[in-house]
């Protein structure tokens, strides 16, 4: 809820001279995907790589965001709209302050991703669906989640009990059960640089 007392400031660094600064523009990039489908791994890797490009970069990642910001809510469906809605506010304080910044969560439900979508200009979101099937994502459960989900010791657990709505025309469809990590990353980077992003 947004209080009457307060008024937004304009700064005279604007996003436009910082991205002079930096050599390369400023996006969200936001990838989206069942648990085990690759995001961070992926996402992590860009960075890796535009880093060595000499970018601005950060990633914010599902499981660190909620020890911090948000380390209050749970996996209700209410608050897991709640944990997408400040990531896509921290995404954008970091895309104005110049910084490529992507996004590794599941972020299940379509609206919570279109909201995200719609706080930024239709150039300054980039989706990323990180395709894998079920089947693969449970071989690559670490942590035995996907078990311990079917045999209903987690309760709402994406995939299982808990629905994902799979990006009806996202910027870049990628199918990490099928391609290496390398390959993956090349696609990402390209796709950066189609669209002049960076260089």
């Amino acid at each position: 809820m947004k209080t009457p007392n307060t008024i937004y400031h304009n700064a005279t660094v604007t996003r436009q001279r910082r991205e002079k600064l930096n050599k390369h523009k400023s996006v969200v990039i936001w990838f989206t995907g069942l648990s085990g489908s690759g995001k961070s791994t992926l996402a992590h890797s860009v960075e890796e790589e535009l880093h060595k490009l000499g970018c601005r970069t950060f990633v914010l990642d599902g499981d660190n965001v909620r020890h911090g910001l948000s380390s209050n809510l749970t996996f209700s469906d209410d608050d897991r709209k709640e944990n997408i809605r400040r990531i896509g506010e921290a995404a954008k304080l970091m895309m104005e302050a110049g910084v490529i910044a992507m996004t590794a969560f599941i972020s299940p439900f379509r609206e919570d991703r279109d909201n995200v979508r719609r706080l930024l200009s239709q150039e300054d979101f980039i989706e990323i669906f990180c395709n894998a099937s079920l089947e693969v994502c449970e071989s690559r459960d670490v942590k035995g989640l996907y078990k311990r989900a079917c045999a209903g010791e987690i309760k709402n657990y994406t995939g299982i009990d808990s629905p994902y709505e799979a990006p009806i025309n996202p910027e870049l469809v990628i199918d990490t059960d099928c391609e290496t990590l390398e390959e993956s990353a090349i696609k990402v980077i390209e796709f950066l640089k189609s669209k002049n992003i960076v260089k």
